[in-house]
């Protein structure tokens, strides 16, 4: 695609937007109004969503001007992204049943996630379900456009590859820090070690989306990741029921 009359450093600006307005969003409704009603969090929740998510399209269409394809699915990318999604669910499940539950090293985490829940309305399993379908189907199809279609594509053509590769996992990773510290008493080695891994899975998404330049393969990757996040959740929360 050709690139619209947009100068490079209007473009790095861009990009440096979408790099941190993520982690402002999260800073705003998961930390600043924690303690305000729920109907204003959920509303500064939905109103920075919907800014980070139209923001890619309004500056693709509107500002570079550059048209958009589709891609009809197909194998490239998906038996990489497969294998890791299924490879991370499986260590997570291990992980979870075989230590840190029985050991109850996440009782403090789902103490806090249950009031989490509780503030925003999805305190019963149904709810919780609902909520992880959608996180896991709808949300990770997003974020795989946000921060692999977008942010990585974009810092792809200003940077090399592996800088690019970095940049964009870093900053998927900030925002996720937020959220973690809020379940796992601020900045300690659990709230490192899992951010870090949200930097590297990040990292493989971007490399599975540079090889196959598809987002199927980095979607199906994300949605079973999250799908393993949301099962051991519901098994912090509500137990084996």
């Amino acid at each position: 695609m050709n690139r619209g009359p947009v100068s490079r450093r209007l473009d790095a600006c861009a990009v440096l937007f979408a790099l941190v307005l993520p982690t402002l969003v999260t800073l705003v409704y998961f930390v600043l109004l924690a303690d305000y009603a729920t109907g204003i969090g959920r509303a500064a929740y939905s109103v920075g969503k919907f800014v980070q998510f139209a923001f890619p399209l309004v500056w693709v269409l509107a500002v570079q001007r550059r048209r958009l394809g589709w891609q009809p699915p197909d194998r490239r990318g998906l038996p990489e992204g497969i294998a890791f999604g299924v490879f991370v669910l499986a260590a997570m499940l291990l992980l979870y049943h075989a230590w840190l539950g029985p050991a109850g090293l996440l009782d403090a985490a789902a103490r806090q996630v249950r009031g989490v829940l509780s503030r925003f309305g999805m305190d019963t399993p149904i709810k919780f379900l609902a909520l992880g379908a959608f996180i896991s189907l709808l949300h990770s199809l997003l974020e795989e456009y946000y921060w692999r279609w977008f942010v990585f594509g974009e810092l792809r053509r200003m940077v090399s590859l592996w800088p690019a590769v970095l940049i964009s996992s870093l900053g998927f990773m900030a925002h996720h820090v937020f959220l973690l510290a809020k379940y796992f008493d601020g900045l300690s080695p659990a709230t490192v070690l899992f951010s870090l891994a949200v930097a590297v899975g990040g990292g493989v998404w971007a490399w599975i989306y540079h090889r196959s330049n598809s987002l199927y393969g980095p979607w199906l990757s994300h949605l079973l990741v999250d799908a393993a996040i949301f099962l051991v959740g519901y098994h912090m929360v509500f137990g084996a029921s």
